[in-house]
């Protein structure tokens, strides 16, 4: 699936077209200095997550669906603390984490150590376990990261990077 993020002046748009052509777009507010959305594509990607927000959409579920599947699933969130449905485990696991690289790529970085102990009490309060293997993948999350962060830094409103989700990362609806 190949993923183009146009970046915004108050809002970015992601425009998508997936293995067996069908295309989709959506907009989202920004609500940082970087796409929420591209976070997800490293971790998920860099920790083989088939059944995270870029798997489910590639496989075919529409972006907008993949929160109402969430919130049907039992997403946890500080209201509705739950044990979530057993397809959604990556997704939230994948949620938590990202929003660990976010809050320190707003603050200036943070090691290894900082990303975990940010991360564990979000798995834990999502009533999720940690993704297998993540303390030993932060790094590589990071030199996927990095770079399409400094690229989008570059970016003038309009503009765009592409991204190319792999094959076998899907899970078909």
């Amino acid at each position: 699936m190949r993923i183009t993020i146009t970046k915004g002046t108050s809002a970015d748009r992601i425009a998508l077209e997936r293995a067996d052509g069908s295309r989709a777009a959506f907009g989202f507010p920004r609500k940082g200095p970087y796409p929420h959305d591209a976070y997800h594509f490293f971790v998920e990607r860099e920790l083989g997550m088939a059944a995270g927000f870029w798997g489910l959409v590639a496989g075919g579920i529409a972006p907008d669906d993949v929160q109402a599947l969430a919130l049907a699933g039992g997403h946890a969130s500080a209201k509705r603390a739950g044990v979530p449905d057993a397809g959604l485990v990556q997704l939230i696991q994948a949620e938590r984490l990202v929003e660990c690289f976010e809050a320190a790529s707003w603050s200036g970085g943070a090691d290894d150590d900082s990303i975990m102990a940010m991360a564990e009490p979000g798995w834990a309060a999502g009533h999720v376990p940690p993704p297998e293997g993540v303390p030993g993948r932060l790094g590589a999350i990071r030199a996927g990261l990095d770079p399409f962060l400094a690229a989008w830094s570059a970016l003038a409103a309009g503009e765009a990077l592409t991204l190319d989700w792999p094959a076998h990362l899907e899970t078909r609806k």
